[in-house]
């Protein structure tokens, strides 16, 4: 219990990090392709902007880092029960605030800081409730189920926020985090890993699973990054990360509690959903301005004041 602990704490400072230098990279590429009208008619990102912000080096730092800690979160999630490894991880959330302020250049209010604590004091109540995880072991069908689902989440879900665009901030951290929680299914009910067994690793759906849903949780989650603000966005990607897979490791996998303790893991969930929408909420762009936002030219402003004086 002790080591799948400090691998999940270990795989939420990557994340956490990794969040944050990719926001000042896509931020900075956002910058750049604001004045080549890199975005789609909907108002959102474009796919060579896209592209675009995961060049700087900023992002490569950040998606590194991410590698780093999707190896760490997959030894967790065999570690420990989904409910407690995947809000742990999640607690990435903490980490992204606080130095998002530092390299942001965001402030954040009393309501964040008191959700971020929220957060903290739910990890607590759910590390003290957590009982040994399931064996994972399900029947083949339900791989079959995970690799289909992935594909519609990730598939869908990126056609929906194109179309939404530049108001899909918060769905596409969601859905990021749907795909990011789908991957931690996977890996937990992946087989051929122990004993190891090539064969059965790569005739496994799930393992196709976790490709489509790592690959699909990244681009959004980038894309969350560029036109929303990065605390909004993560915290609405703990939201899907933690609640579904959670109680799939309850209700399928044999995840529990300690005896008599399944109340305080209850309280402790909800809790940490709760703290994380807060932060989704209080968040928004709108609620504190945004340091990197875009800034028009000196000849842009400079025309804007000429028309406002009727020059």
């Amino acid at each position: 219990m002790l080591i799948g602990l400090l691998t999940a704490v270990a795989a939420s400072i990557c994340y956490g990090t990794g969040s944050v230098l990719q926001a000042v990279g896509s931020r900075k590429s956002a910058r750049r392709e604001a004045a080549a009208d890199g975005v789609t008619q909907h108002g959102g990102p474009s796919l060579s902007s896209t592209a675009k912000a995961a060049m700087t080096w900023e992002f490569i730092v950040g998606t590194i880092l991410d590698f780093v800690g999707f190896g760490l979160g997959a030894l967790a999630a065999r570690l420990l029960p989904l409910f407690l490894s995947q809000t742990v991880i999640s607690a990435n959330l903490v980490i992204t605030a606080v130095l998002s302020v530092k390299l942001l250049g965001i402030r954040l209010n009393r309501a964040e800081w008191t959700s971020i604590a929220v957060v903290c004091s739910a990890l607590v109540l759910l590390a003290t409730a957590a009982g040994p995880e399931g064996s994972g072991h399900t029947p083949i069908a339900t791989h079959w189920w995970l690799l289909a689902v992935s594909v519609l989440l990730m598939v869908g879900g990126t056609v929906v926020v194109r179309l939404l665009g530049a108001r899909a901030a918060i769905l596409a951290g969601l859905l990021s985090g749907l795909g990011f929680g789908a991957l931690g299914v996977g890996v937990r009910v992946l087989n051929g890993i122990s004993p190891f067994d090539a064969g059965a690793l790569l005739s496994d759906p799930a393992l196709y699973a976790i490709v489509v849903a790592g690959v699909g949780g990244m681009y959004l989650h980038t894309v969350a990054l560029q036109i929303g603000s990065v605390n909004g966005a993560t915290a609405a990607l703990v939201v899907g990360e933690t609640v579904l897979p959670g109680m799939i490791g309850v209700w399928w996998l044999g995840d529990a509690s300690r005896p008599g303790f399944a109340w305080v893991a209850v309280l402790g969930f909800v809790l940490a959903v709760s703290g994380a929408v807060a932060v989704a909420w209080f968040g928004a762009p709108e609620a504190h301005g945004d340091a990197t936002a875009p800034q028009p030219s000196p000849e842009r402003a400079k025309t804007d004041e000429d028309v406002r004086v009727g020059v």
